[in-house]
C-alpha cells in the first residue's frame, strides 16, 4: 500500500504508481465525477458482463489484500432504478464481498446500452489474465464495429494478434471447451478454427471424447496444403477464373493472420485445392501433345501394379500419350550449381577442416561443370524435351528424355526379370513371389510411416521437458545414437573395440537387444568422453573465445591439471621471450623517432 508518508523512493523521487494514482483523482475531478462509497448489496454484476470466468485462488489473495488495505481502486457502475450496475470492477466487487465489506468505492456514470458493454470489453480485453477463448469473442463482438489495426491500436496489441483471435473465435464450442481447460494450445485452436463448422464437429466426433493432440495436427494436415509446393501457379487468376487466384483467396492462410508462420501461404479449401491441381495436371497433357513434349511420371515398373499409379496411366492413356516409366527412358537434368553451404550441408556429420571443405567444393564445381556440358549437348544426342511430374503431387520440372531402345530379346516378356513383368504375365509361383516381395516393400514403408508418426507425436509432447533421470532404456538409445553418428572407423577400433562385435549375423532388432545386454554406465560415460574430445574447435577457436572449448577447457582441468599447467608454462615461457623482443624493438624504433625529431 502507498501511503503519504511513502511517495517517494529512497532517491526521493515519486514513484510511477503515485503520479498514475494522483493523475487519475486530477481527471476525476476535472470531469467533475465523484467517489461514493455504497452499500455493497445495492451493487449487482451486470448479466450481459463478457467475461465468465474469474481465477478463484487471485480473488482470494485480493480479498485478503482488500481486509488489510480496503479498496484501492474504485469501480465503475451505472444506475438502474435503485441498484447499481457494475460496468468496470466486477474482480474487485467479488473479493469485497469475500472480505466481508458493507461498501464499495463507486465512480457512478451514465452509459447508453452499446457503450457499457463496449467499455467492459475493453477493460476487460486489457488485463493480463484473458481467457483465451472470452478473449476471441471479445474480439469478435468489436470486429463488428472497428477493423482489426484500429482494435489493435486500442488494445495496444498487434495487428496479427488481434486477426489470429479472431480466427480463434470461429472455432466450435466442443473444441473451446479444450482450450479452456488446457488440453488444447491456442495455436492449435487457430489451427481447428481454419475449418468450416461442419468440418470441424466432424473432426471433433473423429477425435471422440479424449481429446488427442497428435490426432488433431494430423487432420489439419491432411486437410491443408502448402501453397509453396503446388503443382500450380498460385498467382493465376485464370486456372479457375471464379476461385481466382491463391494469394489473394480468403482461405489462403497467410490472408488470415501469420498462423502458420510469417507470410506462409497454405491452403485452408481442400476441395478447391485439389480441383486446381486436377486442372493443372490436364493443361500439362494439353500442353505435351500440343508441343510434342514426351510426359513422364515418377513411377517405376516396380511400383506400377499400384492402384494410384495405375490411375495416372490409365489418364496418359485416355489421352493419347504413351505411358512411360522412369525405367524405360533415361533422363537429364538442369544441374543446380553447387555452392560452399551446400557442401557445409553435405557433410554436416563429418569432421572435415575449411580446407577439406573447400577441396570438396572444387569437386563438385568440376563435377556441375560436366553435368552442365552434358545437359547442354542432350539434343545433339539424341534426347527431346520431356516433363517429369510427381504422380501424387503433380509437381513437374522440364528435362531432356531419351526413350531407351530395346532388342527383340529384351522386349520378350519372361526374358524381362520377374520384378519387371505385370502380374497376369507371370505364372502361378511367381505370382506368389510377387505378391510375397510387394508385401514385404509395402510393410517397410508402412514401418517407416508408423514410426515418423511415433516421432511426430513425441515431440508435440512434454518428453524434452520430463525432469526424471535418464532410464537405462535412454541411455541405451543415446549411446547407440551417439556410437553410429559420431565414433568414425578408427575411433572404433581404437576406443570400442568389442563393443558390437560378434553381429554380423543379427538382424538390427536383435543388434538393439545383444547391446542393451552388455550396457553399463561406464559405455555411456566413455562416448560422452570421446564426442567431447572431438566437438572441440580448432582454428581460429581456441579456450578463450569458444564456448565449447572454453567449457571443455575448464573440464579438463580436474583430470590433467599439472599436465595443462606445463603447457601453458611452456607457452608463457614462450610469449614472455616474444614480448621482451617486441619491447626492444619498440625501444630502438621509439629512439629513431627522437632522434628524427631532435
Amino acid at each position: 500500500m502507498t501511503t503519504k508518508a511513502s511517495t517517494k523512493s529512497r532517491n526521493g523521487k515519486v514513484s510511477t504508481a503515485v503520479k498514475k494514482d494522483v493523475k487519475e483523482r486530477l481527471t476525476q475531478k476535472a470531469i467533475g465525477l465523484q467517489i461514493q462509497n455504497l452499500s455493497i448489496d445495492k451493487v449487482i454484476p451486470d448479466p450481459m458482463q463478457p467475461r465468465k470466468t474469474f481465477n478463484e485462488a487471485l480473488l482470494k489473495q485480493l480479498s485478503e489484500s482488500i481486509k488489510k488495505h480496503g479498496v484501492l481502486q474504485p469501480i465503475t457502475v451505472r444506475k438502474s432504478g435503485k441498484e447499481y450496475i457494475i460496468v468496470m470492477g466486477e474482480r474487485r466487487f467479488r473479493a469485497s464481498k469475500l472480505a466481508s465489506k458493507k461498501t464499495i468505492p463507486c465512480i457512478v456514470r451514465t452509459y447508453k446500452n452499446n457503450d457499457v458493454l463496449e467499455v467492459q470489453i475493453i477493460e476487460n480485453l486489457q488485463r493480463q489474465d484473458v481467457e483465451p477463448t472470452e478473449e476471441a469473442e471479445a474480439i469478435a463482438f468489436l470486429s463488428e464495429k472497428y477493423v482489426p489495426s484500429e482494435i489493435a491500436k486500442r488494445l495496444g496489441r498487434s495487428d496479427n494478434f488481434i486477426r489470429q483471435r479472431l480466427k480463434l473465435a470461429g472455432l466450435i464450442e466442443g473444441f473451446k471447451h479444450f482450450v479452456r481447460n488446457g488440453d488444447m494450445t491456442i495455436s492449435l485452436g487457430i489451427g481447428v478454427a481454419l475449418f468450416e463448422p461442419e468440418e470441424q464437429q466432424m473432426m471433433l466426433e473423429t477425435m471422440g471424447e479424449n481429446f488427442n493432440a497428435h490426432q488433431v495436427n494430423r487432420m489439419i494436415k491432411d486437410k491443408t496444403f502448402d501453397l509453396e509446393k503446388a503443382s500450380f501457379d498460385v498467382t493465376d487468376k485464370k486456372l479457375m477464373p471464379k476461385a481466382g487466384s491463391c494469394v489473394e483467396c480468403p482461405f489462403n492462410a497467410a490472408n488470415q493472420g501469420n498462423l502458420f508462420g510469417e507470410g506462409k501461404m497454405v491452403c485452408t479449401k481442400s476441395a478447391c485445392f485439389e480441383a486446381k491441381k486436377t486442372k493443372s495436371f490436364l493443361n500439362l497433357i494439353e500442353k505435351s501433345k500440343k508441343e510434342n513434349i514426351l510426359l513422364i511420371p515418377e513411377i517405376q515398373k516396380y511400383w506400377a501394379d499400384d492402384e494410384n499409379n495405375q490411375l495416372i496411366l490409365s489418364q496418359l492413356e485416355k489421352n493419347g500419350l504413351k505411358a512411360y516409366l522412369l525405367d524405360d527412358v533415361e533422363i537429364i537434368e538442369n544441374p543446380n550449381e553447387p555452392t560452399i553451404e551446400d557442401i557445409k550441408t553435405e557433410y554436416q556429420h563429418y569432421e572435415l577442416s575449411d580446407d577439406e571443405l573447400r577441396r570438396k567444393l572444387t569437386e563438385a564445381v568440376q563435377d556441375y561443370e560436366e553435368e552442365l556440358g552434358i545437359y547442354h549437348s542432350a539434343q545433339e544426342n539424341g534426347f527431346v524435351n520431356g516433363i517429369v511430374f510427381h504422380p501424387e503431387t503433380h509437381q513437374h520440372k522440364e528435362v531432356f528424355v531419351k526413350v531407351i531402345e530395346k532388342s527383340e530379346t529384351e522386349n520378350s516378356i519372361y526374358s524381362e526379370p520377374l520384378a519387371n513383368r505385370k502380374m497376369a504375365d507371370c505364372t502361378p509361383g511367381e505370382q506368389i513371389v510377387k505378391i510375397n516381395e510387394k508385401e514385404i516393400r509395402k510393410k517397410h514403408i508402412e514401418n517407416n510411416k508408423q514410426f515418423e508418426e511415433v516421432v511426430s507425436m513425441i515431440r508435440e509432447t512434454k518428453y524434452i521437458d520430463t525432469k526424471k533421470a535418464l532410464s537405462v532404456d535412454e541411455m541405451v538409445a543415446f549411446s547407440l545414437s551417439l556410437y553410429e553418428n559420431n565414433v568414425d572407423y578408427v575411433g572404433r577400433q581404437r576406443f570400442f573395440s568389442g563393443l558390437l562385435s560378434n553381429t554380423s549375423k543379427m538382424t538390427d532388432v536383435e543388434i538393439v537387444e545383444y547391446f542393451k545386454k552388455k550396457f553399463k554406465k561406464e559405455i555411456f560415460h566413455k562416448l560422452i568422453r570421446y564426442i567431447l574430445t572431438k566437438q572441440v574447435h580448432f582454428g581460429e577457436s581456441n579456450h578463450i573465445n569458444n564456448l565449447t572449448n572454453i567449457s571443455f577447457y575448464n573440464a579438463m582441468q580436474g583430470y590433467y591439471k599439472s599436465k595443462i599447467v606445463n603447457i601453458e608454462k611452456e607457452y608463457a615461457e614462450k610469449r614472455s621471450k616474444r614480448e621482451e623482443r617486441l619491447k626492444e624493438r619498440i625501444t630502438i624504433l621509439e629512439k629513431q623517432i627522437q632522434d628524427l625529431n631532435d
